[in-house]
């Protein structure tokens, strides 16, 4: 119990407020996380984009300069990552207009709407690299740089 005193310090016996430790992690509630988490991911993307564009203004060399970054196994990393944030990100808002609507308020639903996000956000950005083939261009140089260590 928490320590509490009234106006003339007189002992006040309350309840501690729950934390993480008392509830089991909800799909709602890591979905929820994940949202807020990729939005403030989205900032930092969008300061990768404006750089992108930066250096496509300023000519060719430094424009070549980035794309290596970018062109890297590290920068395809964070850019599979900035693509899973936005398309997640977008599911989520979707998610959240729906039950603005006032509708999807059923548990089973929430649970339904929660884990297609999570599914659909994985599904949909293997796919749109998938299809511009930067899937295998990156598994491709994840695997020259495994058999670089292992070797």
């Amino acid at each position: 119990m928490a320590e509490a005193r009234t106006a003339r310090g007189a002992r006040i016996e309350r309840p501690l407020s729950p934390h993480l430790q008392v509830y089991s992690p909800l799909i709602n509630m890591v979905m929820s996380i994940l949202h807020r988490m990729t939005g403030a991911a989205l900032y930092f993307g969008s300061l990768l984009l404006a750089w992108w564009l930066v250096a496509a203004a300023s000519g060719p060399e430094y424009f070549a300069f980035v794309n290596g970054i970018f062109g890297s196994l590290l920068g395809k990393l964070v850019l599979l990552g900035f693509t899973w944030a936005l398309i997640n990100h977008a599911l989520g808002g979707i998610r959240h207009f729906i039950w603005d609507t006032g509708k999807g308020y059923a548990l089973g639903t929430i649970d339904m709407l929660c884990w297609s996000t999570a599914i659909l956000g994985v599904v949909l950005t293997l796919a749109i690299w998938g299809l511009t083939g930067q899937l295998t261009s990156l598994v491709a140089h994840a695997a020259s740089v495994l058999h670089l260590i292992v070797a």
